[in-house]
């Protein structure tokens, strides 16, 4: 069975007489600003990320500067170049405060 015979009523017309229905037209431009205005929406969203890619895509973002200073200035108290005193002047300088936790996993 075709498609113009499932959309036939029984007196072998179709439902909307000899043409299309009068809004079609309309239908169609109401579709068409639609996907004018979701391209515009999707433009804009990925402006204002930057036009990086997603970040599925893009994977784990780097560290923080700040994480890269703070484990310096471990590694040096560990291995003894500076006091706990400069330790801990230099770790109040980063505005972080040892022994708590940063936020990093």
């Amino acid at each position: 069975m075709d498609t113009a015979a499932l959309i036939t009523d029984l007196a072998g017309r179709p439902p909307w007489g000899d043409g299309p229905p009068p809004f079609a037209p309309l239908g169609a431009l109401m579709f068409c600003l639609l996907l004018i205005a979701a391209a515009a929406a999707a433009f804009v969203l990925i402006r204002r990320r930057g036009g990086g890619p997603p970040p599925w895509v893009s994977g784990p973002r780097p560290a923080p500067p700040e994480y890269e200073a703070r484990r310096t200035l471990a590694d040096r108290f560990a291995r003894g170049d500076i006091t706990v005193e400069e330790f801990m002047e230099r770790a109040s300088a980063l505005n972080w405060n040892p022994g708590h936790n940063d936020g990093r996993k």
